[in-house]
């Protein structure tokens, strides 16, 4: 792109305040150090982040870093030195890229040196590599490592046994690891403060998705989609900052469906060609199809393992005052299952 391209792109607003989420965040990592906070280091699906800022420690996110330093054209020389290391040209490109930046410096995306981790938190096995991947930064770092092993559901069903093996780990091997790294002993409250604001901030998310049904569409689902899914799958699940990044997007899509220039009328025309033969001989058909504004739609009925294995966390650091059946237990998204 030319730079006087360049100068013509202009961004939406959610997408400046993504870009300032991710810099704000490496630059907490970057002063961590200097700031005496202590940094966890896990993956993106199904990381614990919520539960993680109840002990005022930093995420870091090594597939982020890979991704980031893929979008300013890096990560092949980092590739490159992993595998002169040994690493197979077979390995993941994500674990190569983590291992090569290490190995140079371990320099994150904006230049400034990243803090070792003071804890290995491993929350998804949805993959062998991930389990490869941290053993061997477990002995580079030679830190305290915790695992929380999600079980698989191979029918889409969630067991009572899947559940509280789930809770068991969270007890006794998640949280008193965390306690002990950060010296911030567990409060449930502040867990359940986390827990709302991503339930809010994934309403909006999950409206932004739903507009996807509108034809034609005010986002590209694949594309966009994983664009816009960053903040709360990552280090911000929990934050004030997700919340106005999805109220934002939010907000555009639903200009873009209102603007629509046949939303007025209620109806659009979409053309279409009847077969092969209307690409010579320019023959159409007419298809009148509705227009409509997604609403935002309940959530699913169903919940995921960890969502409920966070819930019953919640009850059991409740109080027998405070964890009645009148009292919410958690307003973690389709955690009420």
């Amino acid at each position: 792109m030319s730079a006087a391209a360049a100068a013509k792109v202009v961004k939406d607003s959610s997408m400046l305040k993504q870009k300032e989420m991710i810099s704000g965040n490496y630059r907490r990592l970057e002063t961590a150090a200097a700031d005496g906070r202590k940094v966890v280091s896990t993956f993106v699906p199904g990381n614990l982040n919520e539960l993680i800022m109840c002990f005022d420690v930093l995420n870091n996110l090594p597939e982020i870093n890979a991704i980031q330093n893929g979008l300013r054209k890096r990560t092949g020389a980092y590739i490159v030195e992993a595998e002169k290391r040994g690493h197979s040209e077979d390995v993941c490109t994500y674990v190569k890229a983590d291992l090569g930046m290490i190995a140079k410096g371990n320099l994150g995306p904006d230049g400034q040196k990243l803090p070792d981790p003071d804890l290995l938190l491993l929350s998804y096995t949805g993959c062998f590599t991930f389990m490869k991947w941290f053993e061997l930064l477990r002995e580079r770092y030679n830190c305290e490592t915790a695992m929380l092993h999600v079980p698989y559901q191979g029918d889409g069903k969630i067991s009572r046994n899947m559940v509280s093996y789930v809770v068991k780990q969270l007890k006794e091997e998640v949280i008193p690891k965390l306690e002990r790294v950060s010296g911030v002993k567990f409060d449930i409250d502040r867990l359940r403060e986390n827990l709302a604001r991503s339930a809010q901030a994934e309403e909006d998310f999950v409206w932004v998705l739903e507009s996807a049904k509108a034809k034609p569409s005010p986002i590209d689902a694949y594309f966009g989609g994983v664009y816009y899914i960053g903040p709360i799958f990552t280090a911000f699940r929990g934050t004030e900052d997700a919340i106005e990044y999805y109220g934002l997007l939010r907000a555009e899509i639903a200009e873009r469906l209102a603007t629509c220039p046949m939303s007025a009328i209620g109806w659009w025309w979409k053309v279409r060609p009847t077969g092969p033969a209307s690409a010579t001989s320019g023959r159409c058909s007419m298809r009148k199809a509705r227009w409509w504004s997604p609403a935002p739609t309940p959530r699913s009925a169903g919940c995921t393992t960890r969502a409920s294995a966070m819930t019953r966390i919640i009850r059991w650091k409740a109080s027998p005052s405070t964890a009645s059946a009148a009292t919410p237990t958690a307003t973690c998204p389709r955690a009420s299952a």
